[in-house]
């Protein structure tokens, strides 16, 4: 088995996925920052494909950002002008080229969690 990577977002605030919430996926490499992937999630709030699917696999350190602002406007969870939250940057690495990462997002407007799910 080769590594990939899997993410979802959970809106906590209405209890539901989030659907239709935008990410990037970012290879970092020192100060360097390399836009790899772009998906918007789907009614079950995940990607209808892995983010880094085996096939572009490599272990290193890694950003997804969350465009979390757009996503609470149109859920009508926002609140006034700025959002306390607008993009969410989740730094991680991985370090095993066999293993599966999936990295989770749950979502209200006022705050947030991650975890290495499975």
């Amino acid at each position: 088995m080769s590594g990939f990577l899997t993410t979802h977002v959970l809106d906590t605030a209405r209890g539901c996925p989030a659907a239709g919430l935008a990410i990037a996926l970012y290879h970092l490499d020192g100060s360097e920052r390399t836009l790899i992937a772009e998906a918007v999630t789907n009614a079950d709030g995940r990607t209808d494909t892995p983010i880094l699917p085996v096939e572009n696999f490599k272990t290193g350190s890694y950003e997804l950002v969350f465009l979390a602002g757009d996503y609470l406007r149109h859920a009508g969870l926002a609140a006034e002008e700025p959002l306390f939250l607008d993009e969410i940057p989740i730094r991680f690495g991985m370090s095993d080229a066999d293993a599966h990462y999936h990295v989770p997002l749950l979502l209200s407007p006022y705050g947030y969690s991650t975890y290495r799910g499975s």
